[in-house]
C-alpha cells in the first residue's frame, strides 16, 4: 500500500506492472522459503525515550576515553531497577564504585547491541552514583568491533521514571589520563589485530569519579545525538538497537602463580596474593616475570601506592622466544625474552591506586618492568580478572590411558579462552569469528556444555553477513572484511549440525533463503566439466606447507577438486535440510548436482595408478585434504574408501593436514570404518602437551598462536568417535551409540542432551567382548552397536552385555 501510494504520479500501466511485481517477490518468497509473510515493522521489546549521547566538544571519531556519571537518591529499595545500556564502542558500567557488566555485545550497524540489566543488587538507600567509561579506540580498535561515533545511551525502567534516561542529569569528561599504544604484527610475531594497549598518566585521572560525593561541577552537560530508536524505524538512525542475545559473561579473580624471574634476588611475593606489599626504592629498577602456569585471559588490575616519577611497563605473552623467535618447551624461560605487547602506567604518588586495561589481555607470562624516581613504589595488589563466556563443563571423558584425561583438560580450556561475546579463533592475536573455526567449536560446545547459545549467534551473524552476490564474510563481526567462499559452505555444515541436535524449526528455517544465496554463488561458477572454475577472494583450505597461503591447487585457476568436493559435502547437507522443510523440488536439485559433480571429480581426478584423488585434472597435485572430502562426499565408492583411507595415512608425499584439518581426517576415518584407530592418531596433541602448552595451538606451520579454538577437536571425537555418540535422526530425537574404542580397556563418559545427560561406562572383554552400562535422559531412545551386534536402548539404566 505504501509503494502504491508512492507511485500514484505514474501511468495506470505503470502501476499494474510495478505492483505486480511486488506482489509476486512477496509470494514467491513464501513459496520458496515456507517463510509466512509478514509486512509489519519488528519493533523492539521496549521503546526508546532515551537518546544516544557523547562528548559535547572532543572529536567523537578518534581514539578517546570518556567518563558519564549521575547521581540520583533512592528513599527505598525497589524490587526492581532495571535499565537498557549500550555505547560505542564499549562501556564498563559501575555502581556505587563497583564494576558490573561490560558492553556492549558484539554486532554490527544494522544489529548494535544493548544489554538489559537489574541494577537492584547493588543499589542502597540514599545516595547512588551510576558510573560509565565509554572509549572508542579509533583507528586501532580490534577488527571486532564497529564503530560510527563515540556515544553512549541508558534508559531506566524503574522507580525514578526516566530521571536516568540520557541525556537527562548525565554528566560527562573526557579522560586525558589514557593514550593508546598501536600494536603491530612485527611486535608480537604474528598476525595482530585485536585492537591497542594503553598508556595511562595517573596524575591526569580523575581519582574517586565512580563514587558518591565527588566533585563533578566543572564535567560538562552530555551532548544529544538523537534518540535511541531500534530496528524498524526510519530515522537515519547510526545503530540499529536489537537486545542482547547471550547472557553475561563469567568474571573471576585468578592469581599468578609464581615469580618465574627477578633482576633483584630474594623478592617476596606476598603481593602476588594481596597479602603484603612489595616496596621498589626510590631511585632503582627492578624487572619481575610472572608466570600464571597455564594461559588465561582477563582483565589483569594492578594496585599500587606512591611511586611518583616512577614508569611500570607491563607486557604479555603466551610464551616466551629464543634468540631465534621459537617457544619451545613453554614451561622453559633460561636463554628466552619476553616479546608481546605491552601497557605503560606512570603512577603520581597517590595511594591505593588501580589500573585496568580498558580491553581484554591474554597472557601466562606477564613481565614487570619498573623503574622508579625520586619517590619509593609499592605494589599492593596484581591479579587478574577472567573474562569468558559462561561455558558449563556438563561433559566428561576417561579411559584406561591417562594421556586422554590430560588433552581434555587442555582442550576444555583451549575451547573456553576462544569464546566470549563470540566464538573466538585466538584470544591473543585476532579475537575474531571465522566460520571454518566456529563450526568445530560449536561441535565441542554441544558436547561438552549442551550450550548452544555462542552456535545460535554466530548463525545469525553469519547470515546477516552476506554479501550481494550470496557468500557470506568470513569472519564477523568484522568491520574490516573478509571473504573466504569455502567458509560460507561451512557455515551451511553448521546449520546442518544444529539440524540434526537440536529440535528448532523455528529458527533453522530463516537460514534457507541464505543457504540458497551460498549455493547459488558457487553454481554460477561451476565450469563446463562439472568443477568449479575459478573463484574469486581468498581461498584458504589448510595452514600446511603444501598450499600456498593456506589455498590448494585449483582454486585460482579453476579445477580444484578439493573445493569442488566441499561445495558437494554442503550440497548434500543443503538438500537434507530443504528435505525437511518440504521443498521438495530444490532438495532434488542439490542432490543431482552433487551427484554429477561428483562423477566429474572421479573421472577427471582419480589417479588409477595410485589409487588416489589427485588435487586436479592434471593429476600431478595429491594431499589427504583432496582424499578426505572424496570419502566423505562419496566421490570415491564406498568399498574403496577403506583403501585410500589407509593411503592417507602411510602416504607422506600426500600434502598434510594440519591440527585445523584433522578434525576432518578424523570424519573421514570414521565413514571409512577405521574409527578404530582414531586414539592412535593422537600424537600432535601428545607433543604439545611434551611443549608444555596448557592450551591447544594453531599448528606447526608457524609458531603464532598458542591457543586456537580448533585445537581442541578431541573433545568432539573423544564423545562422537570413540564412545560413538551420535543423533540418529534431527534434533537428537533419538540416538545411536557405536563404540570405536581401538586398543582401550575402558571409557566412561558424559554427554548432555536437550533432555538431560548421557552416561555410559564400558569395559572390554576379550577382543569382542563388552560390558557396563549405558544411561539415557527421559524419553530418549537409540540403538547401541558393537562389532555388528545391536541392542534397543532406553531411557534410563540399562546393562551392556556383548560377546
Amino acid at each position: 500500500e505504501k509503494i502504491y501510494q508512492r507511485m500514484k504520479a505514474l501511468k495506470r500501466s505503470h502501476i499494474i506492472f510495478f505492483s505486480s511485481l511486488v506482489l509476486y517477490a512477496f509470494t514467491s518468497m513464501a513459496q520458496e522459503t515456507g517463510i509466512p509473510v509478514n509486512t509489519d515493522w519488528d519493533h523492539e521489546r521496549h521503546s526508546w525515550k532515551a537518546h544516544w549521547v557523547t562528548h559535547p566538544s572532543a572529536s567523537t571519531i578518534d581514539y578517546g576515553v570518556f567518563l558519564f556519571r549521575n547521581e540520583f537518591r533512592l528513599d527505598e529499595l525497589p524490587d526492581s531497577f532495571i535499565i537498557y545500556v549500550s555505547a560505542d564502542n564499549r562501556y564498563k558500567l559501575h555502581i556505587n564504585g563497583q564494576m558490573i557488566c561490560t558492553g556492549p555485545a558484539k554486532g554490527s550497524f544494522k544489529y548494535w547491541r544493548y544489554e538489559t540489566l537489574d541494577l537492584r543488587p547493588w543499589l542502597r538507600e540514599g545516595m547512588n552514583t551510576l558510573a560509565a567509561e565509554v572509549y572508542n579506540m579509533g583507528e586501532h580498535r580490534p577488527a571486532a568491533m564497529f564503530s560510527r561515533q563515540t556515544a553512549f545511551i541508558l534508559q531506566e525502567e524503574g522507580s525514578m521514571a526516566g530521571k536516568l534516561d540520557t541525556p537527562g542529569s548525565w554528566k560527562i569528561q573526557q579522560n586525558h589520563a589514557c593514550t593508546a599504544i598501536p600494536v603491530t604484527s612485527e611486535m608480537v610475531g604474528g598476525y595482530y589485530v585485536a585492537g591497542p594497549t594503553d598508556s595511562i598518566r595517573a596524575e591526569l585521572y580523575p581519582w574517586g569519579w565512580k563514587e558518591n560525593g565527588f566533585d563533578d561541577k566543572a564535567w560538562l552537560e552530555a551532548r544529544d545525538l538523537g534518540k535511541g530508536v531500534g530496528r524498524g524505524y526510519m530515522h537515519g538512525v547510526k545503530w540499529m538497537l536489537v537486545p542482547r542475545n547471550i547472557p553475561l559473561l563469567e568474571s573471576n579473580i585468578t592469581r599468578f602463580s609464581k615469580i618465574a624471574r627477578s633482576s633483584v634476588p630474594n623478592i617476596q611475593k606476598d603481593f602476588l596474593n594481596n597479602g603484603g606489599a612489595l616496596i621498589i626504592p626510590s631511585n632503582s629498577q627492578l624487572s619481575l616475570l610472572l608466570d600464571q602456569e597455564q594461559l588465561t585471559v582477563g582483565y589483569p588490575v594492578l594496585r599500587t601506592g606512591g611511586g611518583r616519577g616512577s614508569s611500570i611497563r607491563i607486557t604479555y605473552a603466551e610464551a616466551l622466544r629464543d634468540e631465534m623467535g621459537n617457544k619451545g618447551n613453554r614451561n622453559e624461560i633460561d636463554g628466552k625474552e619476553m616479546i608481546g605487547y605491552h601497557d605503560i602506567i606512570l603512577p603520581d604518588g597517590g595511594e591505593q591506586r588501580e589500573f585496568q586495561p580498558l580491553w581484554l589481555r591474554t597472557w601466562r607470562y606477564v613481565q614487570l618492568d619498573i623503574s622508579t624516581g625520586e619517590e619509593a613504589l609499592a605494589i599492593h595488589d596484581f591479579h587478574g580478572v577472567y573474562n569468558a563466556y559462561p561455558f558449563q563443563e556438563k561433559g566428561a571423558f576417561s579411559s584406561n590411558d591417562p594421556l586422554h584425561e590430560r588433552i581434555w583438560e587442555v582442550g576444555w580450556r583451549t575451547a573456553r579462552l576462544c569464546a566470549g561475546e563470540t566464538y573466538m579463533d585466538c584470544p591473543y592475536y585476532e579475537q575474531l569469528q571465522y566460520l571454518g573455526d566456529t563450526r568445530i567449536q560449536a561441535l565441542i560446545s554441544l558436547h561438552t556444555s549442551g550450550d548452544d547459545c555462542l552456535m545460535r549467534n554466530a548463525l545469525l551473524t553469519a547470515d546477516q553477513s552476506r554479501i550481494p552476490s550470496g557468500l557470506t564474510l568470513s569472519r564477523g563481526p568484522s568491520y574490516v572484511p573478509q571473504i573466504i567462499p569455502a567458509f560460507s559452505l561451512y557455515w551451511i555444515d553448521m546449520v546442518h549440525d544444529y539440524y540434526m541436535y537440536r529440535d528448532d524449526d523455528e529458527f533453522i528455517r530463516q537460514f534457507l533463503p541464505g543457504i540458497q544465496s551460498v549455493l547459488g554463488w558457487f553454481e554460477r561458477r561451476l565450469d563446463t566439466n562439472d568443477m568449479l572454475g575459478a573463484l574469486e577472494w581468498f581461498n584458504f583450505a589448510d595452514w600446511t606447507e603444501g598450499f600456498m597461503v593456506g589455498a590448494p591447487p585449483g582454486v585460482d585457476l579453476g579445477h580444484s577438486a578439493l573445493v569442488t568436493l566441499n561445495y558437494v559435502y554442503a550440497l548434500t547437507r543443503a538438500a537434507e535440510l530443504f528435505d525437511h522443510f518440504g521443498q521438495e523440488y530444490q532438495a532434488g536439485k542439490y542432490r543431482e548436482q552433487a551427484a554429477r559433480m561428483n562423477r566429474a571429480v572421479y573421472e577427471l581426478c582419480f589417479d588409477q595408478n595410485r589409487g588416489l584423488m589427485a588435487g586436479t585434472p592434471a593429476k600431478k597435485d595429491y594431499s589427504q585434504h583432496t582424499n578426505i572430502w572424496s570419502i566423505l562426499t562419496d566421490a570415491i565408492p564406498t568399498e574403496d574408501q577403506p583403501a585410500v583411507m589407509q593411503a592417507i595415512l602411510d602416504d607422506t608425499s600426500l600434502v598434510q593436514t594440519s591440527i585445523y584439518f584433522k578434525f576432518y581426517l578424523f570424519q573421514a576415518l570414521k565413514k571409512a570404518g577405521m574409527g578404530d584407530l582414531y586414539t592412535d592418531l593422537l600424537g600432535p596433541w601428545e607433543e604439545m602437551l611434551d611443549k608444555g602448552l596448557t592450551t591447544f595451538e594453531e599448528g606447526d606451520y608457524e609458531e603464532r598462536s598458542d591457543c586456537h579454538a580448533w585445537g581442541a577437536s578431541p573433545l568432539y571425537d573423544f564423545l562422537a568417535t570413540v564412545c560413538g555418540i551420535a543423533p540418529a535422526e534431527p534434533g537428537f530425537r533419538s540416538l545411536n551409540i557405536e563404540p570405536r574404542m581401538g586398543g582401550l580397556d575402558f571409557v566412561e563418559a558424559t554427554m548432555p542432551h536437550p533432555g538431560g545427560i548421557i552416561h555410559l561406562k564400558l569395559d572390554r572383554k576379550g577382543k569382542t567382548g563388552l560390558k557396563g552400562t549405558v544411561t539415557l535422559p527421559e524419553n530418549l531412545y537409540g540403538t547401541f552397536k558393537w562389532h555388528g551386534q545391536s541392542l534397543a536402548l532406553i531411557p534410563g539404566e540399562q546393562k551392556i552385555n556383548l560377546r
